[in-house]
């Protein structure tokens, strides 16, 4: 799984669509629209913040088949 199929995921999980995901976070609609659509590539540690964040305020479930992308970068 690529981090912007993760991201995507999780964002659904969340029933947040992206203008709503972005502003949970402070981050630019572009920008996400970018990640989900692979013209930007997030980088490693935000996408662990984000899970992280989401699966302890309930927002997500963990899900070990995202551990791959999850934990890239922690080499």
């Amino acid at each position: 799984m690529e981090d912007r199929d993760v991201l995507k995921a999780m964002r659904k999980e969340a029933n947040m669509t992206q203008k709503q995901f972005a502003g949970y976070f402070g981050i630019p609609i572009r920008t996400v629209e970018d990640w989900e659509r692979g013209l930007r590539h997030m980088p490693d540690y935000l996408m662990r913040l984000l899970v992280y964040k989401m699966e302890t305020e309930g927002l997500i479930n963990k899900h070990p088949e995202w551990e791959d992308v999850v934990s890239k970068g922690r080499e």
